[in-house]
């Protein structure tokens, strides 16, 4: 295993059809300007000022009207670029295999995730067991309404909790190909309900629907159906459930930034 840790950044597209991109008014989301610079770019600063991160890969579309910019920026940050497969599992499967074992541990993180922090990394990192083979990281839902009230969020209730994804992962082992392997499996049910509910399983879903599936009891069934070790890790940053999605994130993320830049200066 590496000492340093490869990053697999997800920029892919829907096109100019994404509505981030086409009020921006450039061919892919990645690249829409946040406080006049690209979102992806501020992305790459942060994890090329980390200091445990090598290796960067860049899962992005080939299309000629987006591929030129990707290209220039990959040879400005001396990053590598691959391209994006037909779904997000998909393409962290194609890493997987481009990366290798050896490129092991890997982050993944998304390039619409602008407000990232070294600190973000650093909890994941440091709240990572060493037998988990994927670290998921999660946020307090509670305190990222508390502190960004218009934020409109995907929460999952589990048990007496609330939490939002934070596009943050940690795959520590060439162990966490089960979970992408699974994710893959959903990911071609998603509209086969009835084959989702046979895979999580009836009582998984029940206690799911009665409020009585915490978080620890949620992940050690994921564990179990993907034959791996998953752990949740709760960022303290509320900022690390915010990804750009829609023209409202946008607007969010660069009143954030502004804020940030305030108090640095």
């Amino acid at each position: 295993m590496n000492e340093r840790l490869t990053v697999l950044l997800l920029a892919g597209s829907r096109g100019p059809a994404d509505p981030v991109a086409h009020m921006a008014g450039v061919s892919a989301k990645a690249l829409a300007p946040v406080r006049g610079r690209a979102m992806i770019e501020r992305v790459l600063d942060t994890l090329q000022r980390y200091q445990r991160i090598g290796r960067i890969v860049i899962a992005t579309d080939d299309r000629p009207e987006a591929a030129a910019q990707f290209q220039r920026l990959a040879r400005r940050a001396g990053v590598e670029l691959m391209t994006q497969a037909q779904s997000p599992a998909a393409t962290v499967a194609a890493a997987l295999a481009h990366i290798g074992d050896d490129g092991f541990p890997i982050l993944v993180t998304t390039a619409d995730h602008p407000l990232l922090t070294a600190a973000m990394i650093e909890t994941l990192l440091n709240e990572s067991r060493a037998d988990t083979d994927i670290a998921v990281a999660l946020a307090d839902a509670d305190n990222v309404v508390a502190t960004y009230p218009d934020s409109i969020r995907t929460v999952l209730k589990l048990g007496s909790g609330r939490y939002c994804g934070c596009n943050l992962f940690l795959l520590q082992h060439p162990r966490a190909s089960g979970v992408v392997a699974f994710w893959r499996r959903m990911e071609r049910n998603r509209k086969k309900p009835w084959r989702l509910a046979a895979a999580i399983g009836p009582k998984t879903l029940l206690l799911y629907m009665l409020g009585r599936l915490d978080l620890a009891a949620a992940f050690a069934r994921l564990s179990a159906l993907s034959a791996s070790n998953i752990q949740p890790v709760i960022l303290p940053q509320p900022e690390a459930a915010i990804d750009v999605d829609k023209p409202a994130d946008l607007a969010l993320v660069e009143r954030i930034l502004a804020s940030r830049e305030r108090i640095e200066s």
